[in-house]
């Protein structure tokens, strides 16, 4: 993978990953890079991988003081210059601004962030100054789990399938999603993976998440967190999540929606929305969106499984499998210019995932943990791109299902199968 980065400061060992090229782009395009992700997905050293000089306000009390005060004087130093976790101090958005609007040139400065401000400044008064990214943990192709061999991109231009069995196996998967693809737990045991994920948790929901406007109580932060691990790859309501969270006192229906919120602020969770197209029937869309985490080793940790538990469950495990598949799909979707989203209508015709891009093309998507589901996968993609209006949206340039392991190949039927072992950008 090339990670396309010219910085100074590439740390030793650092992993390319597939948002690098973006980075790049953008500071070509733009005077200020705004990389935004959970805390942990790796954005520190991203942004250090393309800089020249840095400044990192979490980890320096004494920049952070100077920040407060002399905004401007932390900006100063060779260009690009990263500023991790900006929002810590929000005056240094309007110093950064004034600063590019004095010399217009772009690749000035990355800004890295863990959360959105909490008055969402830079949507304000970015315009024409910033791109903006994304960033999630790893996935597979970047944590060297899988192959990448069959490009989605690729299946946009409607190239065959036809490699070889990754060495990957299920039981390999369910050790993936209790690790997550988090950087840190690359190389650790599944134990100590999820000891520190159930650190990241309670801090998260201890000290990250605030009351906003309703006493905190990080019991009920985790309460919400193990509901939506109960219910990750579904489309629970919020009245649903409300009802299923437990205890005394009992969590209101406003409260849950805020906390919900911040979660989302947070980056920590990532709905998945609903694809808007016509319908070729009398079938209604749904229009609720999928419940899943940034990554699945958050549901997994919440759910106290390990990886015995889930080869147990295959149910489960078919759940979550399907949340790491949209992980991995928008890494992938956003080295590519497209949007993920999920469909269903009235008439129960449904895609687990359909992958957009800018052009208009799209890939239908159907996700199955085990090979024997597969006909049954091809049958659902069939029933379901035939409910939908071609003559708006045009013929998918791919029908595609999704597995856990196996080969990728064409059927006669014209569907096309791949492991997610197999997939990258």
């Amino acid at each position: 993978m090339d990670s396309q980065g010219d910085g100074s400061l590439t740390p030793s060992g650092y992993m390319p990953r597939v948002v690098d090229s973006l980075v790049s782009a953008s500071l070509e395009a733009n005077p200020i890079v705004v990389v935004e992700g959970a805390k942990g997905c790796g954005k520190t050293w991203t942004g250090m991988h393309h800089a020249q000089s840095q400044v990192l306000l979490a980890d320096t009390p004494g920049a952070r003081m100077q920040a407060e005060t002399l905004p401007r004087r932390v900006l100063d130093g060779p260009r690009p210059r990263l500023v991790d976790e900006w929002a810590m101090v929000p005056s240094i958005w309007d110093a950064a601004k004034h600063v590019v609007d004095e010399g217009r040139d772009n690749g000035c400065f990355i800004l890295t962030g863990s959360s959105r401000p909490a008055d969402d400044i830079t949507r304000h008064s970015g315009a024409g100054r910033v791109g903006r990214i994304r960033m999630r943990p790893m996935s597979l192709v970047e944590s060297g789990e899988s192959t990448g061999e069959v490009s989605l991109g690729s299946l946009f231009d409607g190239d065959p399938c036809d490699t070889g069995e990754p060495a990957v196996s299920i039981p390999d998967l369910a050790e993936s999603l209790c690790r997550g693809g988090w950087p840190r737990n690359l190389g650790r045991s599944t134990f100590a993976a999820q000891e520190h994920l159930d650190g990241y948790l309670d801090e998260m929901a201890r000290v990250e998440v605030p009351g906003n406007g309703t006493r905190h109580d990080p019991r009920r932060v985790h309460r919400l967190l193990t509901s939506l691990a109960r219910n990750v790859s579904t489309p629970a309501s919020l009245s649903t999540l409300a009802t299923d969270v437990a205890g005394e006192p009992p969590l209101s229906w406003p409260t849950t929606a805020s906390y919900m919120d911040e979660l989302e602020r947070l980056f920590l969770v990532e709905d998945l929305p609903a694809w808007v197209t016509r319908t070729r029937s009398k079938a209604k869309l749904r229009k609720a969106p999928k419940r899943h985490f940034v990554d699945p080793s958050l549901a997994v940790a919440l759910l106290g499984a390990d990886p015995d538990r889930l080869l147990d469950d295959l149910e489960t495990m078919g759940l979550l499998f399907e949340s790491l598949v949209i992980r991995d799909l928008r890494v992938y979707a956003a080295a590519n210019r497209a949007e993920v989203y999920h469909y269903k209508n009235s008439y129960e015709h449904e895609l687990d995932a359909v992958v957009e891009r800018r052009d208009g093309r799209w890939i239908a998507i159907e996700v199955k943990l085990g090979l024997s589901q597969v006909e049954e996968a091809a049958d659902s993609l069939a029933q379901a791109c035939r409910s939908i209006d071609a003559g708006k949206r045009g013929s998918p340039a791919k029908k595609l299902v999704i597995t856990g392991h196996g080969y990728s190949y064409e059927r006669d039927d014209g569907v096309s199968v791949v492991p997610i072992t197999a997939l990258g950008p």
